[in-house]
């Protein structure tokens, strides 16, 4: 399958890793915003969205650090059958990042796309 300049190929089933550690943060923020939930949870919805798969030796740093920064708070809930889990719950402090993030980040793609654009040939 060909594709032009308008039509993108099918997605690839991988990202570049270097594309992945600059988007995770976003999404992940993104996600707690929907509610509290787990990791493993937020993992999974990042690959049902089609980031793939996100290691716990990436996520759950990162979520220790939101945590850290008060971007999120932690609450620990009886497992169903099995052992505790940690819900991460967005605060008003990651709600405001979030929506720093977001806006910053359409402009960043939109600036992008005007650089990958293809250029006129002039005569």
């Amino acid at each position: 399958m060909t594709s032009t300049p308008h039509e993108p190929e099918e997605r690839p089933s991988e990202w570049p890793s270097e594309w992945l550690r600059a988007v995770l943060e976003l999404c992940v923020l993104r996600i707690l915003a929907d509610g509290p939930t787990y990791g493993y949870e937020i993992a999974a919805r990042l690959a049902d969205e089609g980031l793939g798969t996100v290691k716990g030796g990436t996520l759950y740093p990162l979520l220790t650090r939101f945590e850290q920064s008060g971007r999120v708070d932690v609450d620990w809930r009886p497992g169903d059958g099995g052992p505790g889990r940690k819900y991460y719950l967005l605060t008003d402090a990651g709600r405001a990042d979030l929506a720093a993030r977001r806006a910053h980040w359409h402009q960043f793609v939109a600036t992008t796309a005007d650089i990958l654009a293809p250029q006129e040939e002039t005569p």
